[in-house]
């Protein structure tokens, strides 16, 4: 946790010294798709039995809180507040296991508008940033949503880890009011991702976000 929070203070403090000197900082909200890849899309393990187990996640729903901090016509500095969650499926012969992940994500990402509207948050732009994501890996045998197995037959693992993103996307509307926003962006997990040491598979994923900006 300390090497994930010491990684993601370089953005941060840029973004804190940005502000001072910002212009017109855009507020943004979206409402999130994600789509797992990889490992945390579909992962296979032997156990100590020979079983092999199965474990899938399905399309999560998430939400984000944005403020772009804009300092040339070019580039913006974003901190971002994000959340989502995904259920998920251990599929071995003869039990099913059922899954949940979830994650809150603290962020700062830099925006480069190429057209030079960054001041304005409108047109194409990119976007590449850093996250420290705060995670909760549960397992159940029985409902994860039923208050018996929330109380006695949960397996829950937490982890706080350094996430990468890098991704593009696209504002609508009129130089001033309210933007509606595009934003595809594929999220990796950084550090602590080593299954042979016991860590969770790396939390890929491809993010979809609907939103608006003002």
């Amino acid at each position: 946790m300390r090497r994930s929070a010491s990684l993601l203070v370089l953005p941060l403090i840029l973004a804190s010294g940005s502000a001072l000197m910002a212009q017109s900082p855009h507020v943004g909200f979206s409402l999130n798709l994600l789509f797992p890849t990889g490992d945390f899309a579909s992962k296979s393990y032997q156990s100590i039995d020979t079983t092999i187990e199965k474990e899938t996640y399905d399309v999560g729903l998430g939400g984000s809180f944005t403020v772009s901090f804009p300092v040339d016509r070019t580039l913006a500095i974003r901190l971002n507040l994000s959340g989502s969650a995904e259920n998920g499926t251990n599929r071995a012969p003869g039990y099913t296991t059922n899954l949940r992940h979830s994650q809150f994500n603290l962020g700062g990402d830099l925006q480069i508008f190429p057209q030079g509207t960054a001041f304005r948050h409108r047109g194409l732009y990119f976007v590449a940033g850093l996250s420290v994501d705060f995670e909760q890996f549960d397992r159940s045998l029985g409902d994860l949503n039923s208050n018996y197995y929330n109380n006695y037959n949960v397996d829950t693992t937490r982890k706080s880890r350094l996430g990468g993103s890098l991704g593009i996307g696209h504002s609508f509307g009129y130089d001033a009011g309210l933007r509606f926003t595009m934003e595809a962006t594929f999220h990796k997990t950084l550090t602590a991702h080593d299954v042979s040491a016991g860590d969770p598979p790396s939390t890929d994923f491809v993010k979809l976000g609907f939103g608006f900006v003002f």
